[in-house]
């Protein structure tokens, strides 16, 4: 299983356009992201899969790990199995429905540490600026010498299969673009009037940070990030398709495609139903951030 060109590699630092945040801005973005069918559509599906996450255990039809060897590979439509059965006899629904726990789990828990983290070394880089830039910035560079699979593979190998080795993995694979794109706005925040006067009014760096820096940087850092979540979700389910992530028996849609790659000449279309979800969850939250990124481009 792999990824596209485009999430194979690391992306280059976007173009972000930096604006002050009025009052009136949340109001106008909000306004905006509900006049936009798409993003309802795609809010919508995302919301859909957050609650079968949650709830996922409850509305699942059967035991997902009840297995049988008397009704493995039951085709779509099989009376008791709506959508079939895997290998083991295990109903496809119910494991689908369970799996979207630990495949957002691992899609997303990467990406919000990545933006703490990320975040945190990319406004210091860039309001310090001067030596400490540069050495931050050229640390950060060296993780590009790497295309994210490739990196997310190896660092899981050196740790270890598991969920908590992929998580870091995957964490420090999405931290580098994330720090470049904060510190590329803080940059550009930093040379601000305001800032300026806040500065010479006598004002602390931490200060200036928390008050003038943090409102403006976080929402264009934000945007970005959440494109990032589907990049996050097709490394996660490779991660476990390949054996380094989530293990078996547990319920996960890369590693559902694993376990039934075998499947593929019999029933094709139950092999295909995990790739279906990670498919349609990674448009969703691409729909989704792409939606945010042009309500957000407003300016004041």
């Amino acid at each position: 299983m792999s990824a596209s060109p485009a999430s194979a590699s690391h992306p280059a630092t976007p173009a972000v356009a930096v604006f002050e945040r009025s009052p009136g801005y949340w109001r106008t973005v909000g306004r905006r992201l509900v006049r936009d069918k798409v993003a309802i559509g795609a809010g919508i599906v995302v919301c859909a899969l957050l609650l079968m996450a949650v709830l996922g255990s409850l509305i699942a039809p059967q035991d997902p790990y009840a297995s049988s060897m008397l009704n493995r590979l039951k085709p779509i439509g099989t009376e008791g199995y709506l959508l079939g059965t895997d290998e083991l006899g295990r109903d496809m629904l119910s494991r689908l429905i369970v799996g979207a726990r630990l495949s957002l789990f691992m899609g997303i828990t990467p990406v919000v540490c990545a933006f703490v983290l990320g975040s945190l070394i990319g406004i210091v880089a860039g309001y310090a600026g001067g030596l400490l830039n540069s050495a931050i910035m050229r640390t950060v560079d060296v993780f590009y010498a790497f295309p994210s699979v490739l990196l997310a593979i190896a660092l899981s190998g050196a740790l270890g299969a598991g969920i908590t080795n992929s998580l870091i993995s995957l964490t420090v694979v999405f931290i580098p673009p994330i720090a470049r794109v904060a510190e590329s706005v803080t940059t550009q925040i930093r040379s601000r009037d305001y800032v300026e006067a806040a500065r010479a009014s006598g004002a602390g760096a931490f200060t200036i940070v928390r008050v003038h820096v943090l409102g403006n940087v976080l929402g264009p850092i934000f945007v970005y990030a959440t494109s990032l979540i589907a990049v996050s979700m097709i490394l996660a389910s490779g991660l476990s398709f390949l054996g380094l992530g989530v293990k078996p028996p547990e319920p996960e849609w890369g590693l559902m495609l694993n376990t039934l790659r075998t499947a593929i000449y019999t029933q094709p279309a139950i092999a295909a139903l995990p790739g279906v979800m990670i498919f349609v969850t990674s448009i969703a939250f691409n729909l989704l951030s792409d939606a945010l990124r042009s309500a957000m481009e407003i300016k004041s």
